[in-house]
């Protein structure tokens, strides 16, 4: 707010209707009522000078008991002025509401009108804006208002400061820009414009933003906004808004008007060609449909099959888009779908020969090495499909982890059962609709991927493999696994509602298979309509088999090579087994397999580079050739023609020896053993190590539990990013060794307590990594009883399992998956201090 100075204004708080005067803004006022009329003779038209007066926008008057008072503070300013109020017939004064800001105003022209016979006279007063003002307090003289005000324009100084404000500036560009744009169309629409153009260039922008807010059509409480905005950014961020939404407001009419003129004499264009184009065809004999595109897509709706109640929505659809022309916006939509509904396989379905469960069961054997107990429940279950093939069987998953064969074991299934296989990959999956499909009303919607997939299968009866279920999540598209339970249930399948098909299809002949990584994510009513079916990691002698049996001659042929290139001997496999992976599945096996035979490929190709080619003859070239050339022998050489396009460079190569991996190979190429046999051995070099076996969703690894003692107070510290239920078996073993201190010679009788004078931390290793769980309690125990006997623990022991207050150990699960290489499983603890215990 700029400082108080003198300024020569006669306030009047002039009541016209809903009307604000802006500084910059010329306003006519017509006075007919007495307190106006003896306004503007007392004041205007008895002098000279027009002179300067205030404006107050106010609203109707509206009878009210108290007096207006809009402020109460003081202002070196104080003018006076004259205004009067209708008085009804009780000779009660008529409260007039005002706003308690207002306009400095110069009256521009004043014109009296012919007096009427009953005396009333009609001022018409022109008055421009010049400044604002606000009043501070206003009381009564008689029958007039004196009012202390103060001006609410800056200064000059205060102006120069803003202007060098970059938001000043920048609001200031784009206020001019758009007020130019609406020029222009104005200009263009009525043909005027050249006025304000010349305006927009000379006049400050501070004021330019007043005359042309004053110039709209707007409410008066944006009026009253743009009044009270003081601050010059605001100011210009309003008028901005005000152009830009006037400026829209004239090219969606434009835009309206020119898309009612086009559509009508599109139309009629339309229509006429589409006559001539008729009449074309008729004298031309060319009137057959076998190229429209809507009597092929109904001809496949025919040949579809589909049921009744199916056809006849489908023939309600194919009406509707008979009647459309192709450039309507919903004819492109309306085909796609009744194109889906065409293509689905409604009654198409496998034709399934007679299952041999020997040849089913060979089939696994071949492809599956060990999983006996998987392979004997899944021919239990070809068995079944056998005998009754329109048995509701149930929904097999295959839970275990990453790279144990769950997808080919599926893929098993169908083989067996001689019907096709589809992949239904549902990891990351959130969204319901990609289940059930999105509705038709969406832009871009499209069925779920249970339809999409049995699109693509094309018969109604498929294996289909419902991959990575536990890797499902809801958010605010809804829950892809609730979708699932209408899916699984034979009861409900028969009926699955696609909301983007809008009808009801039979999903009861599709074999499910589902796979997971891990039962706990599944929801529980959705693990109730499947049997899981767990499939442990493999044991190192089940990895050398499956390697030798499948990896290997599979990664041979992915490169190119075969046997007689490179040969992986049975042992170099174990090494790679034992010391460059440690998974449950095969894939790292699979992939450091795969980095052998890149190796050898690079060398196979370097020699064939290194052979030397004729047009039609290929010289062969060997050490051993060489040494009997040397040695003076005879040596018959086969000559071997080759074609030009013929790729069988390889195959003269087989008279060289095949390379032979070994152990410096291994290094060389796989880089030093991630895992040494030796690593426990070196960990459990003093007392109160132990080594526990952990649980994973992505195999069993090896835990180790240290433990140390300390001068202190008695107590305990635990580290490693532990979890409650594993710091409360901590406790159990503390307090089980400590009550059995005696008993197995870790105290006299007379010293029972193990803790005075000292205190334990036991840390976990890996601490990054977080741990819990119940199964680390035998561990915990044998690294204390290590600590406090100072005997070390066996090298060749590793241990898991819950430990009780009573000193049992409850069972536990995943054995083969904890159990790794040569560590030993043990269920009783205290191995170290056997002995003793007897006696």
């Amino acid at each position: 707010m700029a400082e108080s100075v003198d300024l020569p204004i006669r306030l009047a708080i002039l009541p016209f209707r809903n009307k604000v005067l802006l500084p910059g803004a010329i306003i006519r006022i017509r006075c007919t009522s007495p307190s106006s009329v003896k306004l503007v003779e007392q004041e205007l038209w008895q002098r000279e000078e027009k002179g300067l007066i205030g404006i107050l926008p106010v609203r109707d008057s509206a009878e009210a008991a108290s007096t207006p008072s809009p402020g109460v503070q003081t202002s070196k300013n104080q003018e006076e002025t004259s205004d009067s109020h209708k008085l009804n017939g009780k000779n009660q004064p008529e409260v007039i509401h005002w706003h308690n800001r207002g306009v400095a105003a110069r009256a521009l022209h004043l014109s009296r009108g012919v007096e009427k016979p009953s005396g009333r006279v009609t001022y018409i007063v022109v008055l421009e804006g010049l400044c604002r003002f606000s009043v501070q307090e206003l009381t009564t003289r008689g029958t007039y208002y004196t009012a202390r005000i103060i001006p609410l324009d800056m200064t000059k100084s205060d102006m120069d400061q803003v202007e060098q404000d970059p938001e000043f500036v920048m609001l200031s560009r784009q206020f001019k820009a758009m007020a130019m744009e609406l020029i222009s169309v104005l200009e263009q629409k009525q043909k005027t414009g050249g006025r304000t153009k010349v305006l927009l260039e000379t006049v400050p922008v501070h004021k330019l933003a007043d005359i042309f807010v004053a110039s709209f059509e707007i409410s008066f409480e944006e009026q009253l906004s743009m009044l009270d905005s003081v601050d010059l950014k605001v100011r210009l961020l309003k008028a901005t808004e005000l152009v830009d939404r006037h400026l829209q407001s004239i090219r969606v009419a434009e835009k309206i008007t020119q898309k009612v003129e086009g559509q009508l004499s599109k139309s009629q264009k339309e229509f006429l060609l589409r006559q001539q184009m008729r009449a074309i065809k008729e004298e031309l004999g060319d009137n057959d449909d076998e190229d429209d595109d809507v009597a092929t897509l109904e001809r496949k709706m025919k040949a579809a099959g589909m049921p009744p109640n199916i056809w006849k929505h489908a023939q309600r659809e194919l009406r509707r888009l008979k009647k459309m022309q192709p450039q309507q916006p919903g004819y492109n939509s309306s085909h796609v779908y009744l194109d889906l509904l065409a293509d689905l396989p409604w009654q198409k379905a496998s034709e399934e020969h007679e299952l041999d469960l020997k040849a089913a069961k060979d089939h696994l054997d071949s492809d599956h090495y060990g999983l006996v107990k998987i392979k004997h429940r899944i021919i239990e279950y070809l068995a079944v499909r056998k005998l009754k093939p329109d048995a509701r069987g149930p929904v097999l998953c295959f839970v275990g982890p990453p790279g144990v064969g769950k997808t080919s074991l599926a893929s098993s299934i169908a083989t067996a059962l001689g019907r096709k296989f589809v992949r239904i990959s549902l990891g990351g999956v959130k969204d319901e609709a990609d289940i059930r499909g999105h509705r038709r009303t969406y832009i871009g919607s499209m069925p779920g991927r249970l339809i999409d997939g049995l699109k693509r299968v094309g018969v109604c009866n498929p294996v289909m493999l419902l991959d990575e279920i536990d890797k499902t999540g809801s958010d605010v598209r809804g829950d892809p696994a609730s979708a699932l339970l209408e899916v699984l249930d034979p009861e409900q399948n028969k009926t699955f509602n696609d909301h983007y098909l809008n009808v009801p299809y039979d999903l009861s002949k599709v074999i499910f298979v589902a796979t997971a990584n891990r039962v706990q994510p599944v929801p529980p009513p959705l693990l109730d309509r499947m049997e899981v079916i767990e499939l442990p990691g493999y044991t190192p002698e089940e990895k050398l088999n499956i390697a030798m049996r499948h990896l290997i001659p599979r990664v041979l042929d992915q490169h190119g090579l075969n046997f007689d290139f490179l040969q992986i001997p049975e042992a170099m496999v174990k090494l790679v087994i034992q010391r460059y992976t440690r998974e449950a599945g095969v894939r790292n096996l699979e992939r450091n397999l795969a980095a052998i035979a890149r190796a050898a490929a690079v060398r196979v190709a370097e020699r064939e580079h290194a052979i030397p080619l004729s047009k039609d003859v290929q010289q062969i070239a060997s050490p051993l050739l060489e040494s009997r050339l040397a040695d003076g022998a005879d040596v018959e050489m086969e000559i071997i023609p080759m074609g030009v396009n013929n790729h069988d460079i390889s195959q003269a190569l087989r008279i060289t020896s095949p390379l032979v991996v070994d152990e410096a190979m291994l290094e060389k190429v796989l880089g030093p053993p991630r895992y040494d046999d030796r690593e426990t051995a070196d960990r459990i070099a003093t007392p109160g190590i132990s080594v526990g076996l952990v649980w994973t969703a992505f195999g069993g690894e090896v835990q180790f539990v240290e433990a140390t003692a300390m001068v202190g107070k008695g107590d305990l510290h635990l580290t490693g990013q532990l979890g409650d239920v594993i710091k409360e078996s901590a406790q159990i073993a503390m307090t089980w060794v400590r009550a059995r201190a005696t008993q197995l010679k870790l105290a006299t009788a007379e010293e029972t307590n193990l803790l005075e004078g000292r205190d334990i931390h036991i840390h976990f290793p890996a601490g990054a990594i977080p741990k819990d769980g119940p199964s680390a309690g035998v561990t915990l125990v044998t690294a204390l009883v290590s600590l406090f006997s100072q005997r070390k623990v066996r090298t060749d022991t590793a241990m898991t399992g819950e430990m009780t207050l009573r000193g049992s150990v409850l069972p536990v699960g995943g054995i083969k998956d904890k159990v790794y290489f040569q560590l030993i499983f043990m269920w009783f603890i205290l191995l170290l201090v056997t002995s003793e215990i007897k006696q």
